[in-house]
């Protein structure tokens, strides 16, 4: 007879891990933070807005579960460099790392976007996560186990005009991201990119004509996240695109 499995860690299956989120103040990353808790792991919430922050982290813990406020300026690399001591000292691990922050400038066209604008998409949108994996990577390595999850962008495999820099820093993110998963495979790391279109969200333009309950939700970039976390050891999704099923 085969043993039964244990219903609380079939319920959380991510029990004793430590999860990272970036941009986990809302949208896209708290959903992904409070679906992790769910699943058992201690989060870790990062972003700059502190009080937003700070609700995400009780909605957690009147679920029941573990979070834990580490606010961060991605763009600065020291911020980022003291982030990963703090979670090597405090937490003594990183089991899942989601770079989820990011900012967009859209309908402009790319001779009409100012050069701050551009770096800045770019420090968020791709420096960002590089910094986050040079930071916490190591503790992965170390444990010879984790799982690293880039949120990209369906702008990162098509054209989208009016949103060329924006476009240009997710297909980079897209490479940054297969080229890491193979640098880091040899230590039982995966990475993996979600790329999915637009999502019912804050970002972009807030009076958009589509219909916002068709676009995708923010808990459905969640579930994916979820699917790719619980994967068996033996083998890793390194991209998932995310459409609508009805277009907006």
């Amino acid at each position: 007879m085969p043993k039964a499995q244990n219903t609380v860690d079939s319920l959380t299956p991510l029990t004793d891990q430590v999860a990272v989120v970036t941009g986990a103040a809302r949208g896209i990353g708290e959903a992904i933070a409070l679906r992790l808790a769910r699943m058992g792991a201690a989060v870790l919430l990062t972003a700059r807005d502190q009080p937003r922050l700070a609700g995400v982290k009780a909605e957690i813990e009147q679920q029941g579960g573990k979070a834990f406020i580490m606010p961060c300026d991605l763009t600065d690399a020291k911020a980022v460099a003291a982030l990963g001591e703090r979670v090597k000292k405090e937490h003594g691990r990183c089991d899942i790392l989601v770079n989820n922050a990011g900012i967009g400038v859209l309908r402009k066209p790319l001779i009409e976007l100012p050069v701050d604008e551009w770096d800045k998409m770019m420090h968020t949108n791709l420096r960002g996560p590089y910094l986050m994996i040079r930071s916490l990577a190591p503790l992965m390595i170390a444990a010879n186990s984790g799982h690293i999850i880039n949120i990209s962008s369906l702008a990162g495999k098509n054209a989208l005009p009016g949103g060329a820099a924006y476009s240009a820093s997710k297909w980079g993110l897209n490479g940054l991201t297969y080229s890491v998963a193979e640098e880091l495979r040899q230590y039982n790391v995966r990475a993996s990119v979600i790329a999915p279109g637009s999502v019912n969200t804050h970002f972009g333009d807030a009076n958009t004509t589509k219909n916002r309950n068709r676009m995708i939700q923010p808990d459905d970039v969640a579930k994916a996240v979820a699917m790719l976390v619980t994967q068996a050891d033996t083998s890793f999704v390194s991209e998932i695109l995310l459409r609508p099923t009805v277009k907006p």
